[in-house]
Parts: structure tokens; C-alpha cells; sequence
């Protein structure tokens, strides 16, 4: 059988314009490859001196290097380094204005940070968090739902995913939070726990996390009514999370006193025992509803016209019922115990209604999710809108429920209108990620890059789905 050509290879690809920079000869002369940087690498500012650092860089032929030519395992070292690297080495290291508020900021965000597979009965695993950490993701996601013997436990609920403790997810975050970045984290909690699991988590979070958890605001009295900025959280985990009104804290507490004195005043044993048995009912009452109505669920509550990722095909026909039956009544609020709303500060979760309602009543604390769905459609209709809005409020973007092999949508249409985070399923290979990973190389890769000027200041009007007719695109052609 008659063997087919085998392709050419980098190492003789680069063999052939060494060749042709070296006119046949053994070695390039150091004049030769700095015609190499002029012609090539369009490096104009290179000069002699240029040329010979590279060889004493590179080469480890000691005769070639005392000649000042480069052999061709020299050339191709420097080839292969990142010298020769078409990303710009400068950027290599935190470089860009780290002072403005986190909205101005895009923001690597990881989607079901726990899974290493699919959605329905893939591996949850706190290596994920470790890798999602290390590569430069700095806002996690973490499904809590109530667990045996009162431990919340991590997993992508009413499917047959595996189950991890939330208690070992903070620990995991709490080692590993700031090895490649000193940029604050967020933890985005899609919460479905009862109030008593809650308390536990709140607890965890609290004990855990120590300094480094932000449980209380900054004195920025030189610019109230915005977001502090990545340089004033360094080192800080943030809580994403729905968040008590401060009158509702305040009837919390005070239910609290006197629910004391009065069993201080009658003293009976009785009377403990039925105030137990009712709050385990409560509770219990709490969970069917919100299991049904979906209420915990922050994803599903702002955003009811997807596929809802917190519904799987893994339901049963008589919950999906509930579902339903619960999304027209859902009027009910959600119930977010004190403790753990105590510990949300910048990220308070709010559902999404419109941007003039958004204009209006919105706080530049809060923040809202939404479907890859809708956002597309707010992107196609309101792309000016939605520009504005996430000038002054943080967005985050996760995929649709329907995405159940955990791929991933197009992150740039989103970005172009600057929702901050845009989440993606990490473990999934493919162009979505390699624009993440491309995007989030910048700066460092610090896992917050600045967004341009025209999103961040309402001046031009930017609209990314129409052109000025006075402006010509420009066009980029990389050669490779």
C-alpha cells in the first residue's frame, strides 16, 4: 500500500526559513537574523545588539555563540520561546488600571464550578475548584442544597451528579483562592437550602474563610453610591447571594427577643418543645414550596423564560407540574436566613424585570443573572440599553438548562454589551473557552481585565450591533 505524504511539520517549516535567512550555511550570522527580525517579525526597533542577545539567549553552542551565529537548534529554541510570541510580553504581568469599580471590569466566572462532566450525572469533585482557581476564574459557583445530619451539600440538584460537602468546597476555595491572582473572588451561591442549613453555611463561611471573607463594607467615603475597585478587595472573598432588606433584619431580630422573653416568662418545657416542633414544620413547609416554585433558585427566579438549568430532565412528570403551577403564583419571597444574608455585601443577587426598572430602583450593590436566552434577546433588541446598564451594575450571563453536555455559547456577543461575568462551563474544550482563555490571558492573567473606554463611560453611544457610516472597520490579517 502506497504510503501517504505525511504533512510538514513546525520544526520544518521553521528548518526552511532558516534556510533561507542562513543562504545554506551552517550557522546565521547575527546580522542575518536581525534581517530575520526586520523582514519577519516586523521588530523595526531591533538593532544589533537586539540580534546578539537573542544568541546568548538561546544558543548553547559555545563556538557558534563566540562567533555570534546561531545554529539552528538556536533558532528554533528562540522560535519556540516567548520571545517569539505574538501575545505582547509586557502584558504578561498586571498592567492595566486596577482602581476603577468591579463593574468596569470583565471577569473570569466559571458556570456549575463543581462538575467535571455533564450536567446530568457527571462527577462533582473540589479538584474542579482547584483547577477553575488556578487558570485564572474568579467567580465560582456553588449549587448548596440541604444534606444529611445538617451538612449543605454541593451538587447540580434533581439530577445523579455526586454530592460534595460544602464545607470542604470553602475549605478548598480558602486554600487556593489567591495562589495565581490577589484579585477578589466571588462566590455566586445558588442557594436552596432550608434557613436552618443556611445558619451552617453561613457559619462555615464565617469560620473558614476568617479575614479573608468581606463580611462588612469598606469606608469609601471618596466615592459613595460605587462598587469599591479589584485594588481596595484584594485578598477578599465576596458572598453572591439574595440579601434581606434591612427592615426585614430588623423584624427578624426583633422576633428573635421576643420569642426569649416569652419562654423566659412561662419557663415551660411544653412550650419549647412546640415552638421546636413548629419551626421544623416551618421549615419543611419552606422547602416543598420552594422545590416546587423554585424560589431559591436565583437562576431560575431571573430568568423564567429559559430552559432553567435548575430543571433537568432527570425531574419527574409530578414535579415539573409543581414547576409550572408554582411560576404562576410565585409570589411569595425568598427565604434567606439572617445569617447568611448578613454576609452579602457587593453582590446582592435582585431579579432582572427591565433596564428603566433597573434605572429607577436598582442599587449599584446589586446585581443580576440572566439566561444565555435572554440575553441574547436583550442584546439583539436593547444593545444600547443593556451597553448603559452594565456601566453602572454588575450582569452575569450563564448558560441555558437545555446544555445538559455542559457546552457553551459564544461569550463574545455578551462581552461586546459588557456583562461582566460571563459564565462558562470550564471542563468543556472548544472555541467559547478559547476566547476566555484568550481574553482572561491579558492583564497578567489576573482574571480581570479592563473593559474599553466606550464601556465604561456613556459617551459615544456604543451600539455593537450597528456601524457609524463615518468609520471604517479595520481589518487585521495574522499571518502564522
Amino acid at each position: 500500500m502506497k504510503k501517504s505524504k505525511a504533512s510538514t511539520s513546525r520544526r520544518s517549516e521553521i528548518q526552511n526559513i532558516y534556510q533561507c535567512y542562513s543562504s545554506g550555511r551552517n550557522t546565521l550570522a547575527a546580522s542575518a537574523l536581525l534581517r530575520f527580525l526586520h523582514m519577519e517579525q516586523m521588530e523595526a526597533a531591533a538593532n544589533q545588539e537586539t540580534a546578539e542577545g537573542l544568541i546568548d539567549r538561546y544558543e548553547i553552542e559555545e563556538t557558534a555563540r563566540e562567533n555570534r551565529t546561531m545554529t539552528f537548534e538556536g533558532f528554533y529554541r528562540y522560535m519556540e520561546s516567548k520571545d517569539c510570541s505574538v501575545f505582547d510580553q509586557m502584558h504578561t504581568s498586571v498592567y492595566q488600571d486596577m482602581d476603577q469599580p468591579l463593574c468596569h471590569y470583565f471577569i473570569s466566572s466559571s458556570h456549575n464550578t463543581y462538575l467535571i462532566g455533564d450536567q446530568l450525572v457527571g462527577k462533582s469533585t473540589l479538584d474542579a475548584y482547584v483547577s477553575a482557581l488556578r487558570r485564572g476564574c474568579r467567580c465560582l459557583e456553588i449549587d448548596c442544597w440541604d444534606g444529611p445530619s445538617t451538612e449543605p451539600i454541593v451538587y447540580h440538584g434533581h439530577t445523579l451528579t455526586s454530592k460534595i460537602l460544602f464545607k470542604d468546597v470553602i475549605t478548598t476555595v480558602e486554600q487556593h483562592a489567591f495562589e495565581v491572582s490577589p484579585y477578589p473572588v466571588i462566590l455566586s451561591l445558588e442557594n436552596h437550602c432550608t434557613p436552618t442549613q443556611q445558619d451552617v453555611m453561613a457559619q462555615y463561611l464565617t469560620s473558614i474563610l476568617g479575614e479573608k471573607l468581606l463580611a462588612t463594607s469598606l469606608d469609601l467615603t471618596n466615592q459613595p453610591g460605587q462598587l469599591p475597585s479589584p485594588n481596595e478587595l484584594k485578598y477578599k472573598i465576596l458572598i453572591k447571594n439574595k440579601k434581606l432588606s434591612p427592615q426585614s433584619e430588623t423584624e427578624t431580630e426583633d422576633t428573635r427577643e421576643t420569642g426569649s422573653e416569652d419562654r423566659r416568662e412561662t419557663g415551660s418545657e411544653d412550650r419549647r418543645e412546640r415552638d421546636s416542633e413548629d419551626r421544623r414544620e416551618r421549615d419543611s413547609e419552606d422547602r416543598r414550596e420552594r422545590d416546587s416554585e423554585g424560589e431559591e433558585s436565583e437562576e431560575e427566579d431571573d430568568d423564567d423564560d429559559d430552559d432553567e438549568e435548575e430543571e433537568p430532565n432527570l425531574k419527574t412528570k409530578h414535579h415539573s407540574k409543581l414547576k409550572r403551577s408554582g411560576k404562576k403564583k410565585r409570589k411569595k419571597a425568598a427565604v434567606v436566613a439572617e445569617s447568611l444574608s448578613k454576609l452579602v455585601v457587593y453582590t446582592k443577587s435582585v431579579k432582572f424585570h427591565s433596564f428603566n426598572h433597573a434605572r429607577e430602583h436598582q442599587q449599584y450593590y446589586e446585581n443580576s443573572s440572566l439566561g444565555e436566552k435572554k440575553a441574547h434577546k436583550l442584546v439583539k433588541t436593547s444593545a444600547p440599553d443593556f451597553v448603559r446598564h452594565n456601566m453602572a451594575f454588575i450582569t452575569r450571563i450563564y448558560p441555558a438548562g437545555s446544555r445538559t453536555l455542559s457546552s457553551n455559547y459564544n461569550p463574545q456577543g455578551f462581552w461586546n454589551v459588557g456583562s461582566q461575568l460571563v459564565a462558562l462551563n470550564f471542563q468543556s474544550l472548544g472555541l467559547p473557552m478559547d476566547l476566555n482563555n484568550g481574553r482572561f490571558q491579558d492583564n497578567g492573567g489576573c482574571g480581570y481585565v479592563l473593559k474599553p473606554l466606550f464601556l465604561r463611560v456613556n459617551q459615544w453611544g456604543f451600539n455593537p450591533n450597528s456601524y457609524l457610516h463615518n468609520l471604517k472597520p479595520a481589518h487585521l490579517l495574522l499571518k502564522l
